[in-house]
């Protein structure tokens, strides 16, 4: 048997077993494909950074260039946040929502700061954002203390 393959596929015989330990392989290899394609978005996106820190620089009274760059770098952190949730599938066999709910208030905390940072949001935006985050918040605290037992 495999060693990655989840343990509630490995005592299952048969034809059905191996289907279901041939699928766990399938999501595996399409799992880690996708890590790679993280990978090259990531250096993409920090090559993106740093082209927007020249920029920026070479532009220091042009509120645009140094908009472009916080947005750059906040979507990092978006996608380091991605990441770390599929890495954590490959590892545990399952989506943990206390990482989903942590990947969901980053990128809700990243159109906060930028239309905080563009002035373009106005008191309704703000509510909801607000209630939107609590909400997050409330998920990501009870995913802790609810924490399923791992298989």
């Amino acid at each position: 048997m495999r060693e990655n393959t989840p343990p509630r596929y490995q005592n299952i015989r048969g034809i059905k077993g191996s289907i279901l330990r041939a699928y766990s392989a399938m999501i595996d290899i399409i799992v880690v494909f996708l890590i790679l394609v993280m990978l090259v978005t990531l250096g993409v996106a920090l090559f993106s950074v740093l082209n927007d820190l020249y920029e920026a620089l070479r532009n220091l009274r042009h509120e645009i260039a140094i908009q472009t760059l916080v947005e750059s770098i906040l979507s990092v952190f978006v996608l380091i946040e991605l990441f770390r949730s599929f890495t954590d599938y490959l590892e545990f066999h399952r989506l943990r929502l206390r990482v989903i709910t942590e990947v969901a208030i980053v990128f809700v905390l990243r159109d906060v700061f930028i239309g905080l940072y563009s002035h373009s949001l106005d008191w309704r935006d703000l509510l909801a954002f607000s209630f939107l985050i609590g909400v997050l918040i409330a998920a990501r605290i009870a995913s802790v203390f609810f924490t399923p037992p791992m298989d």
